[in-house]
C-alpha cells in the first residue's frame, strides 16, 4: 500500500465532505480515491467515514487519526523540498575538452545558475572524461564519439599563421582536401609541406587511426601529423609559420590564426552531452546544459552540419578506412 497516496485521500475527503470533490482535488478518479480510502480503512482497522448520510462526515475515529495523518503527509512534503534544495545546492561536475571556449563555458556556469544548478567545469583529456562518468567524479560531460553517429559534431579545419599585413588576406572558408597538402612541383616555398599539430583531444587511437588512413589515401606521408605537447606550444609554431594545427574554427578565431574547414567530415570531431550512469541507470541530460555544452567546442547537431560531404559516399567509406 502508498501510504502516502492513501492518507492524502482521506485527509482530501476529510477537508471537501466530498468523495468526488477530493478526486478531483487529487486528479484521480473517484472510484480509485474510494479503494484507498477503503483500504486505509481495513488497514487501520475502523470506518473513517459515515455514508449514510447525504454528506459524507468524519466518524469520531477517523478524526481522532486526522491530526496524526496531516503531520505525516506534511513531514513528507518537507522530505520532498528538502531533497530539491540539496539536489540544488549540490555541486555538478561537467568534463570538457580543454580547448573550450572560455567564454563559452562562462555561459555553461550561469546557465546552471539560472537553472538552479551549480556547476563545477572541469576540462579534461577525452579518456578521463570518460572514467569520470563511470566512476562518478563526473554528473555529465562530453564525450568523443565518431563524427557520422555522434548528436553532435565540431567541424575540424586546418590553422595557420595570418598572412603579413602587406599582403591580401586568403580566400577564407574554403574547404580544404588533404591532397592540397601535398608539396607542389616546382614550389620553392614548404607552406604545402608543412606537418600538422594535433591537439590532446585528437590523440585518441580511433582518430589517429582516421587521420593516417586519410594522409595515406592522399599520398602524403604517415608522419604528417604530428602529437602537439601542448597547446601553447602548438600555437607558437602555427603563429610562427612553422606548422599547420588541427582545431575548430573558434579556437583558430580566439588566438589569431587563419583557419579553413576540412572537406573529410569522416575527420571531424564527433561529440554527445552523457551524464553519469547511477543504480536507476543514466540520468537525463537537461537540454539547457546540453546546449551550452554544445556551444563550448563550436559544435552543432549532426543533421545542421552544412555542406554535402556528410551525404558523400566516399566520406562514409573513408570512414570505415
Amino acid at each position: 500500500m502508498d501510504l502516502l497516496a492513501h492518507l492524502a485521500a482521506y485527509v482530501a475527503v476529510v477537508d471537501e465532505a466530498s468523495f468526488s470533490r477530493a478526486a478531483d482535488r487529487l486528479g484521480i478518479a473517484q472510484p480509485l480515491l474510494s479503494r484507498r480510502v477503503k483500504t486505509l480503512e481495513e488497514h487501520f482497522g475502523g470506518v473513517l467515514f459515515d455514508r449514510s448520510r447525504r454528506q459524507v462526515t468524519t466518524t469520531e475515529f477517523g478524526l481522532s487519526l486526522l491530526p496524526y495523518a496531516r503531520d505525516v503527509l506534511d513531514s513528507a512534503q518537507r522530505l520532498r523540498q528538502a531533497a530539491r534544495a540539496s539536489w540544488r545546492s549540490a555541486v555538478r561536475a561537467v568534463g570538457v575538452p580543454a580547448d573550450c571556449d572560455p567564454a563559452a563555458l562562462a555561459r555553461v556556469l550561469r546557465a546552471g545558475t539560472e537553472h538552479g544548478t551549480t556547476v563545477a567545469v572541469r576540462e579534461l583529456p577525452p579518456e578521463q572524461r570518460v572514467t569520470g562518468l563511470a566512476d562518478g567524479s563526473l554528473a555529465y560531460a562530453l564525450v568523443r564519439g565518431e563524427p557520422e553517429n555522434a548528436a553532435l559534431r565540431a567541424p575540424l579545419g586546418l590553422a595557420s599563421a595570418p598572412p603579413p599585413r602587406t599582403e591580401p588576406a586568403p580566400a577564407g572558408g574554403h574547404p580544404v582536401h588533404l591532397e592540397d597538402l601535398r608539396p607542389r612541383r616546382g614550389s620553392r616555398t614548404s607552406r604545402h609541406a608543412l606537418p600538422v599539430l594535433t591537439l590532446a583531444e585528437d590523440q585518441l587511437p580511433g582518430v589517429r587511426d582516421r587521420l593516417a588512413r586519410a594522409a595515406a589515401r592522399a599520398g602524403l606521408p604517415e608522419s604528417l601529423f604530428h602529437p602537439a605537447a601542448s597547446t601553447a606550444a602548438a600555437l607558437a609554431e602555427t603563429l610562427a609559420g612553422r606548422a599547420l594545427l588541427l582545431c575548430t574554427e573558434p579556437f583558430a578565431t580566439r588566438h589569431g590564426a587563419f583557419w579553413a574547414p576540412l572537406y573529410d567530415q569522416a575527420l571531424h570531431r564527433g561529440y554527445d552531452v552523457r551524464a553519469a550512469r547511477r543504480q536507476q541507470g543514466a540520468a537525463p541530460v537537461p537540454g539547457w546544459l546540453a546546449g551550452a555544452l554544445a556551444a563550448s567546442v563550436g559544435a552543432v547537431p549532426h543533421t545542421h552540419v552544412a555542406g554535402t560531404a556528410a551525404e558523400d559516399p566516399r566520406t562514409r567509406l573513408a570512414a570505415l578506412g
